[in-house]
């Protein structure tokens, strides 16, 4: 990917490299969440527990976080076209193996290898939109963005607890989610390849081998503790992630070092971009927030409300297209207004769906949770693409793939953040309740209120960042001119 490419003047239709990319990682993030609702059927099928047939999701999300990394400094060494085929070619290696998966192990692999393509997807999809999109249009196209990261995600578990249902002589209907795969990646990555074009030429530079090593133990073992909280093993949690903090000092450290002597793996200089920063923070927490409520969702309505894993997809399937589809919209706004006029609302009405979600019961009417979910799903559109917007915006145009890569860090060290906040509250909160006497169903409703109640307390903090930024990415004077000022002071840094 370049450094010094000029965006191309403005056109009215989505660059067809954009459009390529989008359908893409629509395919890949999908699967991230297809495996929720399989869960039974492997440990019926392969003869695990259900802490082990929990790891082909933890797997995925650490293998997310130690390979995300990298690709900042991968993106820049490679043509589009190269990091599109080795992305896609990972993907469906994965898949196949995943298919034909004959023990649990084998599966697992499979699995970690489909990670390892989809790490490199939206980093390259973020790059690259905004290294081809002017600056007037990027909020219209990153509003179609808004398709893939998070209409994705949200149909994952429709997908598949629709294809479970199937039954198929001779394979198992959790073998079907990749079967069905297949086809569909195939078919996406030749479309990529027959019209995707490179955007720019790639650039010559060395990896740092101590840096990947440090990111990968770093990250991964981060993401890794914090999925351990959701045991009874809290001090082997805090270790475990006592030791990923330090790896990532460490990590922090060296790439200050390098910039100043090397090619950083991951170049922290994005973090002198304020507007950038606080765009990183209300990323981080608004997603955070969202997995919080992925987690403790279905788990209300499966286990008080006794629904079943299709019809808690399909009742939480309008937020998440109604997310989707308004992206475009919102992207539009944005373009027009800027950011804080749908940054704004769309945090306070974050905090607001969640707050509205402390107040669930066995009883509560059905459309209202609908309405709630809806509206934290709404709010987030109108909250992420302004953020995604205006955040990579404040960069030069040689930082743009750093950018994305510790945007897509941060996503994964939320998600695994949120998912063992919430947890871990519920939990406690549960257990001491069924303690002093409370019986179990009304211990666990109270421990989800009790969750979604400290995530509306952090969404505070979403609506903080929110007042602090700009309309535009423009208007900071302290962004991408604090880069640059960073980048003179270090002559000899080989630039990215």
């Amino acid at each position: 990917m370049p450094a010094d490419i000029s965006a191309p003047a403005a056109k009215e239709r989505t660059p067809t490299v954009i459009r390529v990319l989008v359908l893409a990682t629509f395919v890949v993030i999908l699967n991230e969440t297809i495996m929720i609702n399989a869960i039974p059927r492997l440990m019926e099928d392969l003869k695990v527990t259900e802490v082990a047939a929990q790891w082909v999701s933890t797997a995925f999300m650490l293998t997310m976080a130690a390979i995300i990394p990298t690709t900042g400094w991968f993106l820049q060494r490679v043509t589009t076209r190269t990091a599109y085929a080795t992305a896609m070619a990972t993907f469906m290696a994965g898949t196949v193996l995943s298919a034909v998966a004959p023990t649990f192990a084998v599966l697992l692999i499979g699995r970690i290898i489909q990670a390892g393509g989809t790490a490199v997807m939206m980093p390259l999809l973020m790059t690259t939109l905004m290294t081809v999109v002017a600056e007037k249009d990027r909020g219209r196209v990153m509003g179609n963005v808004t398709l893939a990261i998070s209409v994705a995600p949200a149909m994952g578990p429709v997908v598949s607890g629709l294809v479970l249902q199937i039954s198929v002589p001779q394979i198992d209907s959790w073998r079907l989610l990749f079967v069905l795969m297949l086809p569909i990646t195939g078919i996406v990555t030749w479309l990529g390849l027959r019209q995707l074009e490179n955007v720019g030429e790639p650039e010559a530079g060395a990896i740092d081998l101590l840096s990947v090593a440090l990111a990968a133990l770093g990250f991964g073992g981060l993401v890794y503790g914090l999925s351990k909280f959701h045991g009874d093993d809290y001090t082997t949690a805090i270790v475990i992630v006592a030791v990923g903090l330090a790896m990532i000092g460490a990590f922090a450290l060296r790439q200050i070092r390098l910039q100043r002597t090397g090619t950083p793996l991951l170049d922290l200089r994005v973090l002198l971009a304020g507007t950038y920063t606080k765009a990183l923070v209300l990323m981080s927490v608004a997603f955070l927030a969202m997995m919080g409520s992925m987690i403790l969702l279905p788990l209300y309505l499966q286990n008080l409300r006794h629904l079943s894993p299709l019809e808690t997809g399909l009742l939480v399937m309008p937020g998440g297209l109604a997310m989707g589809l308004l992206g475009p919209t919102v992207g539009k706004l944005f373009d027009k207004f800027g950011g804080r006029v749908l940054v704004i609302p769309g945090s306070i009405g974050i905090t607001v769906s969640l707050a509205g979600f402390t107040q669930i019961s066995t009883d509560m009417p059905y459309w209202q949770l609908l309405g709630l979910h809806i509206l934290m799903m709404v709010s987030l559109a109108a909250t992420f693409t302004p953020v995604f917007t205006l955040g990579l915006g404040a960069l030069p145009m040689n930082l743009y793939s750093h950018g994305s890569s510790m945007l897509g860090t941060l996503q994964q060290v939320a998600a695994a953040f949120g998912t063992a906040l919430v947890v871990t509250v519920m939990s406690a909160r549960s257990t001491s309740l069924i303690d002093a006497g409370t019986d179990p169903a009304t211990a666990g409703l109270d421990g989800m209120r009790l969750a979604f109640g400290v995530s509306a307390v952090l969404a505070l903090i979403v609506i903080a960042m929110a007042v602090l930024l700009p309309a535009r990415a423009a208007a900071d004077p302290h962004a991408a001119p604090a880069v640059q000022d960073a980048e003179e002071e270090t002559p000899e840094l080989v630039k990215n």
